[in-house]
Formats: C-alpha cells, structure tokens, sequence
C-alpha cells in the first residue's frame, strides 16, 4: 500500500518542475491528483497519461492562481470529478530577475499576484472543505530565497517570505482542527525557472552551495510525500529545506 491511498490532492504548478515531481511522488504513492496550471488542456495528454498509471485517477484544469474565479471554478470541478481534496500544494510560481531601484510596481504586483496572491486563494477555497472534514494538508512551496533574500530578486523573496509567514500563521488558526500546514523551501533546483535565470547568478549561487551543485525536482519531492503522509502528523506550521546547503538552521 503506498503512503497515500484514498488521497486526493491538489497540485498547482504542477505542470513541470517541482510540482510535476510532487504530482507523480503522489501518484505512485496511491493518490488521486489534480493539476492546475496555465498550459492549455489540451496539451495535458502526456501528463495524465503519467500520472493516470496504475488506475489513479488525474485531471488537469488550465487555472490562473492569480484570478480568484479561475480558483474557485478550479476547486469546483475538482470536488464534482475527485469527490474531495485532502492534500493541498500550492507550487504556482514566477519569477524575475531587476534590481528594486529598477523596478515597476506592474511587475512587484505580478510577482506578488502568482506566488502569494495565488497561494491565498487556493488555500481560501479549499480549506472549508478540509474544516469541515476535520482533516487536510495544506503544503506551501516557499523558496530559499524567502529566508535569506536573492540578488536582483527582492519581489520573488519577499514573495516566498511571505508564503512562509502564511504558513506559519495559517497553522496557528487550524490546526487544532485537524488542518495541517507546513512549507517546503527549496534550494535551487534545475527547473524552466532556473534556466531563466542569468549566467553570472548561476554562477555565483553555485559557489555559495556546500554540495556544489544544483538539485533536481526528484529531490524535493519526498519532502511533499513526507508532509502529506500521516507520519508528518506532529509537524505544524514547519519550513522544511531540500537547500543543498544554502540555509543551514
């Protein structure tokens, strides 16, 4: 039997990257999921094929974090197609790099909107659901860059700053009401984000890490099965870091 059996998650971002590795972790551990990010449906085919493997059952709903409609018509149709939602991994996320003194509030807002925006949302329509279950798990993707800040990067840092905040406070409001909420703050890890990132801060990232080399999604993801499982039942309101080095607390 795998860890999660008769599970139903929800991963947004999970398309490709971190969440992509989390959503199949899920699926091979027993789990139903639902993906939601910005590609197309129709180009989901592959992706469900994966993660329908073994007679788990997987729906792709094309949802922007940031519009709370899109939201709320994404938990809709995943409460009417899976039945409920016991796991929740809010992973959408962007960034960019511009220095502040450079920077347009057009582009804070965007940042903002997807990575903490988008993590509210999704956490506001499916934790009434979970409330009144009396049962839930709400996993946070933060960042690294959150605990210690990023050159270039002071909107996504403070962006996933504030995604641990959240969790933190949100784990004080419910979980005595058998909600669980915990972050994972990765490290950086090679993913379409870090490609995006430029030469010369890869370069510098790298020599600051004590394992001297970036990680991979894979490596993140028993971390999201860990704090989905029962055996993360005394964890409350945790960051926990796949960082390679870069934090070490």
């Amino acid at each position: 039997m795998g860890r999660l059996d008769g599970k139903t998650a929800i991963v947004t971002g999970g398309a490709r990257g971190i969440g992509r590795a989390i959503a199949e972790a899920y699926t091979r551990e027993g789990a139903d999921v639902a993906v939601a990010d910005l590609d197309p449906e129709e180009g989901a085919g592959e992706l469900l094929e994966v993660l329908s493997r073994d007679g788990r059952r997987a729906i792709y709903v094309r949802t922007d974090v940031s519009v709370e409609a899109q939201v709320e018509a994404m938990v809709d149709r995943v409460l009417a197609e899976l039945g409920r939602v016991d796991i929740l991994v809010n992973d959408a996320g962007i960034f960019s790099q511009v220095l502040l003194a450079e920077m347009s509030s057009q582009e804070w807002d965007r940042i903002m909107g997807v990575n903490l925006r988008g993590v509210f949302l999704c956490t506001r329509y499916v934790l009434p659901h979970m409330l009144e279950r009396g049962s839930g798990r709400i996993i946070n993707i933060g960042s690294q860059l959150g605990q210690i800040g990023g050159h270039e990067m002071v909107h996504y840092s403070a962006s996933k700053g504030g995604v641990l905040a959240f969790t933190k406070a949100l784990a004080r409001e419910v979980s005595s009401r058998g909600v669980n909420v915990n972050a994972i703050a990765p490290g950086p890890i090679l993913t379409d984000m870090m490609a995006a990132e430029t030469d010369e801060w890869r370069e510098r990232k790298l020599a600051e890490l004590p394992i001297g080399r970036f990680g991979q999604p894979h490596e993140v993801a028993p971390t999201a099965v860990f704090l989905a499982s029962d055996d993360a039942s005394y964890y409350v309101g945790q960051t926990l870091g796949p960082n390679g080095g870069d934090v070490m607390l």
